[in-house]
């Protein structure tokens, strides 16, 4: 190549090639600067700025308006992957067309997220598609096939998955440990990954921010030995944001954070997401690293590699041969009637009962009145990862438009109330023009960053004050509505105005609580922590108490009273229930309770007394518990918030046009004493999920109904090499077009080890005419049949019988065929061999793992130090008997030794006070066991056990 044109510039060239001859030409400070998320260009190469991150979770967010598409969880409510693959393509294009308008725009896309929706009461449920990892994975994959594009060189966009690994709770989700056994990982967290890593369709992942057995996700040693062994492509590790200051503050994992930057470089962090655009704190630390030798230059010029690599591939060198360069697709009508179709595939039929004459109340005939009711009748909200809306439509608009505004009535069911002063004036509104636009309008990278109001004048106080909307979205937590649709906020400050166009912002301002005092309530304003009291200079927030003022509520009208009002007067009343998506479970709250909301409660029950036919439209981030509405109500269906045609899908399907097809992506527990602790990670000891709940749920993992009825016949299964290769017939046996899902199961039916009661094998969701037959084949790995062999460290498909189950959900099983798998058992635990590692345990009760070092390894300690935790390995073969064991462990404590089920002990080693949690020492006692047996390990004080070896 010529001088004005380096290799890295010659498109001839392989990526790699290119890659390693543009960082040979960067400085050593020049490469360094590249490892933050915002990278400096390097002009006397060509080299523009870059920044990592663009969120894309269902439409391009943050970045002004965008087409919004269903939540993540109402795409993996879909069951759909050739559709959501569409909403991937949509967006990536989306996001080209912004960027050529706004560099601000990144093509580096931080989606999607699999995370597995373990418990339904995680803050972040919205962002997830499903509890399955097989569903998640299928889900996943298409969408990131999508924003890759299908050309074989050049990317439109760079999906990044998130979040590395096991995080399911935002409850001290940055110092929290999830406790994953071996199990656990390799069935369930990983391959919700896999399989779009091994597609070749992600450009890379993002850490989570809270500790995986004790070890920060940011220093995971998974991110080599699993993640980078799925492919032999360069994968980006972007830092989520802050985390890596974590490691040194909150965590406290390390004394400095010089440590901390060059550890989670060493582990395979490539991108620094820290301080916003201020580069010079991370890369001051790096810098130190460098100095004290805590790094080497290979390790910066290693993550430099990956990002370039991935500018390499969206076509930063290459403009005149990127096929994406030109793209124009925006808000187009292909891109809005695609936005209503995953809405519309999103709705799940929950029940579907007749209403006194025989028929099913849905879809709704005739002519006759309709009431849409309820909160959220009348709402369309976003969440944090949503795009600005261009289009805006609500159950209220959809059905309106879809039967007729002159037939339908509509009742909110807020409360409205005046609040009062201790002195009997009430709160006032003060009456404004205003022509300046609301938060919606304004565009931010961070829309953490965006500032409340402060051009509005504050409430007041006078004898007749404003009547309010109140609306209670559970646990107390309140939002205050002025007459003309502004929420009451709180801005930096510290008055109180009627501001906000919606509750929302990192730090939601619009919520506040009463507190019983005396006679009336004090209000306590949730996002600051303080009171509000009326001063002189309007209504503001106090820090304390003791400065608060003091209310009473004058309730004007109950909301369950104009709910039965409409209720009355309609055919057929729709009530919409749910949640807002800033409020009670989101990022950095979890949710409590899996209850409906009381306010909410009471409006369906006050719709359904004044009239038998109502149904309840739940339009929520997650599931909730409604056992006596699924009891008493004729008709149920559930919706993710379904983006910007969401009211307009959802009258669609209330009038029959479409088919309501959706299936559950995660169970819907009957009520919260079904749920583990927040904090069980273990999805098999703690019996979570579809896959191992031994309870009935409300409603199954997989569930949906349909407007017609489908026949399954002639399920087949056979071996064919590696794989199953299964094969069934489906037929729309009733009158009405649809799609239906077909779903396929498998079970063990005589495994060594706990194992799913069944599990999802492959699903595909067709489109079928009255009386028409469709047969779908599946191929399925017989890896997929397999479990994770702790006793021997490998994957295993054990031989023996396996059930195959084909049906529209997990609980609904309309063909089964059974087949017997050829091979060898794998045989007890090989304990002369290598020992036992302790997390390699088959049960545990009262332990939890631990990090063995600082950068890999394991190990097990009780859960609490002053109670015993104990663990069991079964099958030890011991073969003609050993006389002596050892346990290699940290700090300080007992282990006992029991074989089988004896209660008198095999062994016992007390482990002397170490120095510190990684300092281990090897400890011996005499054992004297032969045989095949199994092995009961009891742990007493803060002893931390990472193996056990025997001999003699």
């Amino acid at each position: 190549m010529t001088a004005d044109r380096p290799p890295f510039r010659d498109p001839a060239l392989p990526v790699d090639a290119r890659v390693a001859d543009l960082l040979g030409r960067l400085a050593p400070a020049e490469r360094l600067a590249l490892l933050h998320q915002f990278t400096p260009g390097v002009e006397r190469l060509g080299l523009a700025a870059f920044r990592t991150g663009q969120e894309a979770l269902h439409g391009v967010a943050w970045m002004g308006p965008a087409t919004v598409f269903p939540q993540a969880v109402g795409l993996g409510a879909s069951w759909h992957p050739a559709l959501v693959r569409r909403v991937g393509e949509a967006v990536s294009r989306e996001a080209r067309a912004m960027r050529a308008k706004d560099e601000r725009v990144g093509l580096n896309v931080w989606a999607p997220t699999v995370n597995l929706l373990r418990n339904p009461l995680w803050g972040r449920g919205e962002e997830g598609y499903s509890e399955d990892p097989a569903l998640t994975s299928a889900i996943a994959v298409a969408f990131t096939r999508g924003l890759r594009g299908d050309h074989p060189t050049y990317w439109r966009t760079a999906p990044v998955l998130k979040h590395w690994l096991a995080h399911n709770n935002e409850t001290t989700r940055d110092t929290s440990s999830a406790s994953v056994r071996p199990r656990v990982l390799h069935e369930y967290d990983l391959p919700a990954f896999r399989g779009a890593v091994e597609a070749g369709t992600v450009a890379g992942v993002m850490p989570a921010y809270n500790l995986v057995n004790g070890r920060p996700n940011h220093l995971s040693p998974y991110l080599e030995s699993e993640l980078r062994a799925w492919t032999d492509r360069e994968l980006l590790v972007c830092s989520d944001a802050g985390a890596p200051s974590n490691l040194g503050d909150s965590q406290a994992y390390f004394d400095s954070h010089e440590e901390a930057v060059a550890a989670a470089l060493r582990a395979g962090v490539d991108s620094f997401t820290d301080h916003g655009t201020d580069s010079s704190v991370i890369l001051g630390r790096l810098e130190r690293a460098l100095e004290r030798g805590l790094i080497d230059q290979e390790d910066v010029d290693r993550a430099v590699r990956r990002q370039l690599t991935v500018r390499f591939l969206l076509g930063e060198f290459d403009p005149e041969l990127d096929p994406y360069a030109q793209e124009s697709a925006y808000d187009t009508a292909e891109h809005r009637a695609l936005a209503r179709e995953a809405a519309e595939a999103a709705l799940v039929l929950l029940r579907n009962e007749p209403a006194g004459d025989g028929t099913p109340l849905l879809p709704l005939a005739g002519g006759g009145r309709i009431a849409v009711v309820g909160l959220l009748a009348d709402a369309a909200k976003l969440d944090w990862y949503s795009g600005a809306r261009l289009h805006r439509s609500s159950p209220l608009d959809g059905v309106r438009e879809r039967f007729g505004a002159d037939r339908v009535d509509f009742a909110e069911g807020v409360d409205r109330i005046r609040l009062r002063t201790a002195d009997g004036r009430a709160l006032r509104v003060p009456d404004v023009t205003d022509e300046e636009p609301g938060r919606d309008a304004e565009i931010a990278l961070d829309p953490a960053l965006l500032a409340g109001r402060t051009d509005l004048p504050p409430l007041t106080a006078d004898a007749e004050g404003t009547v309010l909307d109140l609306i209670d979205w559970g646990d107390g937590v309140l939002t205050l509505r002025a007459p003309d649709g502004r929420y009451l906020s709180v801005a930096e400050d510290g008055l109180v105005r009627a501001s906000a166009d919606e509750p929302g912002g990192w730090v939601v301002q619009e919520t506040f609580r009463f507190e019983a005092h005396g006679d009336g309530h004090l209000l306590l304003h949730l996002g600051t922590g303080g009171y509000v009291s009326v001063a002189a200079d309007g209504a503001k927030v106090a820090a304390g108490r003791e400065e608060a003022g003091i209310f009473s509520v004058e309730t004007v009208e109950r909301g369950e009273d104009a709910v039965a009002r409409a209720a009355a007067g309609a055919d057929t009343v729709i009530v919409v229930a749910g949640n807002d998506p800033h409020i009670n479970g989101r990022e950095t709250e979890d949710r409590t309770t899996l209850a409906l909301p009381p306010h909410q409660d009471r409006l369906w029950r006050a719709a359904h007394a004044a009239n038998p036919r109502t149904a309840l439209v739940l339009v929520s981030s997650y599931p909730y518990a409604v056992p006596d509405a699924a009891a008493a109500l004729p008709a149920l269906l559930w919706t993710a918030h379904g983006g910007q045609a969401a009211g307009t899908a959802l009258a669609r399907v209330l009038a029959g046009d479409v088919s309501p097809s959706g299936r559950l992506p995660q169970t819907w527990y009957g009520s919260d004493a079904d749920l583990p602790d927040l904090f069980d990670y273990d999805v098999i000891g703690g019996r979570q999920t579809y896959l191992y709940f031994d309870g009935t749920p409300l409603f199954p993992f997989g569930h949906g109904l349909t407007y017609t009825s489908f026949g399954y016949e002639g399920l087949t299964a056979a071996v064919d090499g590696d794989a199953v290769r299964l094969s069934c017939a489906v037929t729309n046996t009733g009158a009405v077009a649809s799609d239906e899902v077909v779903q396929v199961y498998a079970r063990a039916l005589a495994p060594s080890v706990p194992r799913p009661h069944r599990a999802l094998l492959a699903h595909e969701r067709i489109h079928l005419a009255p009386g028409a037959t469709a047969t779908l084949s599946f191929t399925v790995p017989l890896r997929a049949l397999g479990h994770w062999d702790v006793a021997h460290g490998r994957w295993s498909v054990e031989p023996g019988p396996y059930e195959f189950l084909a049906g529209p959900s997990s609980a609904d099983s309309r063909r089964t065929v059974r087949l017997e798998l050829a091979g060898t058992a794998p045989g007890p635990r090989p304990v002369l061999e290598a020992g036992i590692g302790a997390a390699d345990y088959d049960e545990q009760t009262g332990t939890v793992i631990v990090d063995r070092s600082r950068v890999s390894g394991d190990a097990v300690t009780p859960a609490d130090p002053a109670a015993p935790g104990t663990l069991l390995f079964r099958a030890c073969d011991f073969g003609d008997g050993v006389t002596e064991l050892a346990v290699t462990a940290a700090g300080a404590g007992e282990v006992t030794f029991f074989a089988g089920t004896a209660r008198d002990a095999l062994a016992r080693v007390t482990v002397e006070p170490t120095d510190g949690p990684y300092a281990y020492v090897l400890a011996g006692a005499p054992c004297h066991v032969r045989d095949v047996t199994d092995l009961r390990v009891e742990l007493r004080g803060p002893v931390r056990l990472a193996h056990v070896g025997f001999s003699g």
